[in-house]
């Protein structure tokens, strides 16, 4: 067996003490690496995490707005559509109103038109008269006509008159329009009283 001397031994124990030492050093280095490389990985993953999230966020914000955008535009187009058929319904409303407004007058004139006719003495020229019901001479364009039954005959009458003299102005220029025969009567609640002097 190989001798070894004490000098030489001791020398070997500092070279192993160093050596533990620079390995244990080296191992602490090691495990300062390690954990710098960790928190630079929790760091950069971290950072990842929220740079993938914010993206995420401005997509959805982007998308929505976009959505937004283009649906309003759409929603614009419907109002615009609805508005038009809006505007349609309401002007065919308003047709419509008048339509029913025009008929009420033309009733409301006929009610005023009656009751002044019962109250009322009138004048009227009477420009024909049948004996039969000829409903054929009755025009709704006509409004002042009377017409009355007076045995056995129907009266046609035109104007409703507060005066004579109108009554005899409005015969005469039915006379120039051909009807000879036409004359003024006097009228009191529908029914005539008289025939009046044409002149």
């Amino acid at each position: 067996m190989p001798f070894i001397e004490e000098s030489d031994l001791l020398e070997l124990h500092k070279d192993i003490d160093k050596a533990q030492i620079i390995n244990e050093r080296l191992l602490d280095q090691i495990k300062f690496k390690n954990k710098e490389l960790k928190r630079s990985k929790v760091q950069r993953n971290v950072l990842a995490g929220v740079t993938g999230l914010f993206l995420v966020v401005v997509l959805s914000v982007t998308s929505f707005t976009a959505g937004l955008s283009s649906s309003s535009g759409i929603d614009k187009q419907e109002n615009l559509l609805v508005s038009i058929d809006s505007l349609d319904a309401i002007k065919s409303r308003i047709d419509n109103l008048r339509q029913q407004n025009e008929e009420l007058s033309d009733v409301k004139e006929f009610y005023l038109a009656k009751r002044f006719l019962e109250k009322e003495k009138i004048y009227s020229v009477q420009v024909k008269s049948f004996v039969d019901n000829n409903i054929t001479l009755a025009s709704e364009a006509l409004a002042n006509t009377v017409f009355v039954k007076t045995n056995p005959f129907y009266s046609y009458s035109l104007g409703n008159f507060g005066t004579l003299q109108e009554a005899q102005s409005f015969r005469a220029q039915l006379v120039d329009l051909g009807f000879q025969d036409a004359f003024v009567a006097s009228y009191k609640e529908g029914k005539r009283i008289q025939i009046e002097d044409p002149y």
